[in-house]
């Protein structure tokens, strides 16, 4: 499993525009070869910059082909510079102090930010459980998804998902749809309409089309409705003729729990497993014992009851013991690669980070992404905080690079 740090993604400015050429030299080249060529070890440059060391070799590989010289010499016992090697290394340096100082100097208005943020959420997390009913917090999930607008030029058309209403979502309106996402907000908040800000940025990156299920919510709906509602929607598109393993399975927060749940429900009725999964910030433990604030410190009260109110309503007595709603207590072996991002003061780090390690104990090829950010499900905020935007850039490049990888292995099949 990588476990990866983001600081800063230098494309974040290119989530909704085209993808940067292939042989084109990017930062990531230059501080892998500035790590190892200080270190001259790659296994210690390889745990300095969060990655494989297979990962790092790659990443070398592809810049001495991109610049035409070999840069390092290798040996069973040894690394060296070459001439080339020293000529780059204190240019690379110099460029990486400047974007350094760029990102201190840039971080300086985060507290704004972060602040903005915060006023966005207060309308939904301020209201108190003990006097607000639920449409009251329905409706304000939905006005704060209604402060952003869905990228320009994204096709948005509503269907018939195997008899759920939902929408489609694409870059273009003869776009593929391999990717089912499933919104966030407790179970029992959220839609596909309110979500059409998020997912647009995410299809944009990702270049595909994405369907978006308005699953059945408790505490009309509790488990296993929204679980059943988000099959049919994953069986239709199968039926429609898309390959199981072009699909991407995509969820935030609630919805990533539901994501794992599915792939889970697929794999107890030997159904087909998607391709990839892509889970953002995603909750998976229904006990609320794990979420935390921002330093590591007890939530609020009522937060933590807001919490437990929501997982009532959606267990409707239902055991916590069962696998399809505890996804920490089940057996993962067999599901497929999966990129997990969170915030590294998110509510959810602490079960985002058990989810993890679980998948990788099975056996799951997980890569799992940190960002500097404290808000839970910080992607809603693409269109105006850096980290947002660098994240669904880098889903959005899994999800391609895993789709070309699958039709590469169908091809040479």
């Amino acid at each position: 499993m990588w476990v990866i740090l983001v600081c800063m993604d230098e494309e974040r400015g290119k989530v909704l525009s085209m993808p940067q050429a292939p042989d084109a030299i990017e930062l990531r080249h230059l501080r892998s070869f500035v790590a190892v060529a200080e270190e001259l070890n790659f296994g210690r440059a390889a745990e300095r910059l969060y990655l494989s060391q297979p990962a790092l070799s790659r990443q070398i590989s592809g810049l001495e082909r991109l610049v035409g010289c070999d840069l390092l010499r290798r040996s069973t016992h040894r690394v060296e510079l070459t001439i080339a090697g020293e000529a780059l290394l204190d240019k690379a340096r110099a460029i990486l102090r400047d974007l350094d100082d760029a990102v201190t100097t840039t971080r300086s208005v985060g507290g704004e930010l972060a602040g903005r943020v915060a006023r966005l959420w207060e309308p939904v997390m301020g209201l108190s459980p003990r006097e607000v009913d639920l449409q009251e917090l329905r409706a304000a999930y939905e006005a704060l998804h209604a402060k952003f607008a869905a990228p320009p030029d994204i096709d948005v058309r509503p269907v018939n998902a195997g008899g759920v209403p939902s929408l489609l979502l694409a870059p273009a309106p003869d776009q593929p749809t391999t990717m089912l996402y499933l919104h966030g907000g407790g179970n029992t908040l959220g839609s596909a309409f309110g979500y059409r800000p998020l997912v647009g940025a995410l299809v944009a990156a990702a270049e595909t089309g994405a369907v978006v299920p308005d699953y059945r919510l408790a505490p009309e709906h509790p488990f296993p409705a929204g679980l059943h509602d988000a099959l049919r929607v994953y069986e239709w598109m199968l039926s429609s003729g898309t390959d199981p393993h072009d699909v991407t399975l995509a969820g935030d927060s609630s919805g990533g729990g539901l994501a794992v749940s599915l792939m889970l429900l697929l794999k107890q009725r030997d159904l087909p497993l998607p391709g990839r999964a892509v889970l953002l910030c995603p909750a998976v433990d229904l006990t609320g014992t794990q979420a935390r604030g921002p330093a590591d410190e007890a939530l609020p009260p009522e937060q933590v009851e807001l919490l437990r109110r929501f997982a009532s309503a959606y267990l409707a007595g239902h055991s916590l013991d069962d696998p399809l709603v505890s996804p920490l207590r089940a057996d993962l072996s067999g599901l497929p690669p999966m990129l997990i991002q969170s915030g590294t003061g998110d509510i959810v780090l602490r079960e985002t980070h058990q989810l993890a390690d679980l998948a990788r104990d099975h056996g799951v090829d997980v890569r799992l992404e940190l960002f500097p950010v404290s808000t839970h499900v910080f992607h809603y905020f693409w269109s105006f905080l850096p980290e947002g935007a660098d994240a669904i850039h880098q889903a959005g490049r899994f999800i391609r690079d895993r789709q070309a990888g699958a039709a590469d292995s169908r091809s040479a099949g």
